[in-house]
């Protein structure tokens, strides 16, 4: 009977540390692109639609860094009929995050309801879950790390699950290099299990010691419509503070 408790005890602990060991891969992956403390950035975002056409948008960036969760705001600046479009996000570690849609056509701002979350982010392919802080802390980790070879090259596998109820998501897979910690490919499940979409983190680039990502890309592999992400601009410890995020600053 003793050895079965030691069994049973030792079982337990492996899982444990497995656990952890996902939890650490993805903790020294957020750490990578944390730093920043304030920024600005203009960033192009590309839709295509299964024709291969494009549409083109033009935004501006600013994000806060913060103990509690970051804050970002959106402001879109192309084409006239979205113009000063604004998106503003409070990331609540461990709670719901907070956001809030102006639409200037109606001089009205919206408040984005948790349940709502997973649906598409000014029609592109990311959500406004997807456009929310990817803080580490929001998720659990299932499972060991393992290696896995893409494309000729040996990645960290880590496997998440949003805490969040109302998420879009009921896993996420990712893949970090082992040499950077820099997330590079990713598989987001849909709530029965399907694949929905797959995320490639195409270009880094480190600004003033931040690494930051500069060219990213969503693929939604059940509608065969992608977004891409190019960031023109960047700039990192802007000087921003909280009242640069006020809900004044929508209109």
């Amino acid at each position: 009977m003793k050895l079965i408790y030691l069994w049973l005890g030792s079982l337990v602990l492996v899982t444990v540390l497995q656990a952890e060991s996902a939890l650490e891969v993805a903790k020294r992956s957020f750490e990578k692109i944390s730093g920043y403390q304030s920024s600005i950035s203009e960033t192009t975002m590309v839709l295509k639609n299964i024709q291969g056409m494009t549409n083109k948008r033009k935004m501006r960036i600013e994000k806060l860094e913060g103990k509690n969760g970051d804050k970002s705001l959106i402001v879109f600046l192309y084409p006239m009929d979205i113009k000063d479009t604004k998106l503003l996000s409070y990331e609540q570690i461990g709670k719901d995050d907070k956001q809030w849609l102006y639409l200037p056509a109606l001089k009205r701002v919206k408040r984005i309801s948790s349940r709502n979350k997973s649906g598409s982010f000014m029609a592109s392919e990311f959500s406004y879950e997807d456009i929310a802080s990817q803080n580490y802390k929001n998720y659990r980790y299932q499972g060991e790390v393992k290696k896995v070879t893409r494309n000729g090259k040996t990645y960290l596998r880590i496997e998440r699950t949003p805490k969040d109820k109302h998420s879009g998501y009921s896993k996420q897979v990712v893949l970090i290099d082992p040499r950077t910690y820099l997330a590079k490919f990713g598989e987001y499940y849909d709530r029965n299990g399907r694949l929905l979409k797959k995320v490639s983190f195409l270009k880094y680039r480190k600004i003033k010691g931040v690494n930051r990502i500069a060219k990213m890309e969503m693929k939604n592999v059940q509608n065969g419509k992608s977004t891409l992400l190019i960031w023109d601009r960047d700039n990192v410890k802007a000087g921003l503070d909280e009242a640069d995020f006020s809900k004044r600053v929508l209109q």
